[in-house]
């Protein structure tokens, strides 16, 4: 567990005036940034879009569900692409992380005209038995069986894996998991076309964590500076306890495979 300090090294105590002064200054970089995130964001929806020909079929509570379906009246939908492989034991904890934040947002999202949902190729029985056990009330539906995860590339094949090097974030690159964490957008004209706008992944995915944005207000910020896996302190939120250990040498593990699941040998092959 983390010091419940701060170091005096990151202290400097000074007179109302200089702390006034300091922060007046820090507040004009502050407004610069803000004023460069509205245009990337601009930016970002000047994209050019590519409009989406195979048909998707996800496994839901619903039955059977079609990526133009997902979108639930709505003209917008993201999809967070969530890490729970065929015959794992339980999520992603980076991703649980993530979609701790959902529950909240979705009534918000909807009165903009956009779905959040959550897909995972894992089997839809796996998906509820986890999602019940954390508590999750945003839809979450299954990939599994589908080429959707591979294609937006956030599942690689037993191929890959085997020559160490996939497809993730728009680069060749060796990866850790069978299963990559990635959010995808897609957008739904008046004719019922769908179209995908934008996938982001890796650091992309941070302003997703509020979390992560109320911890960057605080003097230790995120206080992930000395671990090998920067997000190695990040635990199921029912697995937190008082005086949790964590390990600055310990590396990111994809969660284990469940035995006795009918998928496991796939998991692990």
């Amino acid at each position: 567990m983390a010091s419940s300090t701060v170091p005096a090294s990151h202290t400097k105590v000074v007179s109302h005036d200089e702390w006034l002064a300091a922060r007046k200054e820090f507040l004009t970089k502050e407004k610069e940034f803000t004023k460069l995130r509205d245009e990337l964001s601009r930016e970002r929806r000047a994209l050019p879009w590519e409009k989406v020909e195979k048909r998707y079929e996800f496994d839901s509570t619903k039955s059977k569900i079609t990526l133009s379906e997902l979108f639930d009246g709505r003209s917008q939908l993201i999809v967070y692409h969530f890490m729970l492989g065929p015959g794992w034991q339980e999520g992603c904890p980076s991703c649980s992380y993530l979609a701790d934040h959902y529950d909240g947002a979705t009534i918000h999202l909807a009165n903009r005209d956009t779905t959040l949902v959550a897909v995972s190729r894992a089997p839809l029985a796996e998906i509820e038995a986890f999602k019940k056990r954390m508590g999750w009330k945003f839809t979450w539906v299954s990939s599994f069986g589908s080429d959707f995860n591979f294609d937006y590339h956030v599942s690689f094949t037993p191929e890959e894996k085997q020559n160490g090097i996939v497809e993730y974030n728009y680069a060749k690159t060796a990866f850790f998991s069978e299963e990559g964490p990635g959010a995808s957008v897609f957008a739904k004209d008046s004719t019922g076309d769908v179209f995908h706008t934008y996938s982001s992944y890796a650091r992309g995915l941070d302003i997703l964590v509020g979390t992560y944005n109320f911890l960057d207000l605080v003097p230790k910020g995120r206080d992930e500076d000395g671990l090998a896996f920067t997000m190695s302190w990040v635990r199921h939120h029912d697995r937190y306890t008082e005086g949790y250990f964590v390990d600055p040498g310990q590396k990111y593990e994809q969660p284990k495979s469940a035995s006795n699941s009918c998928c496991s040998a796939e998991s692990q092959s």
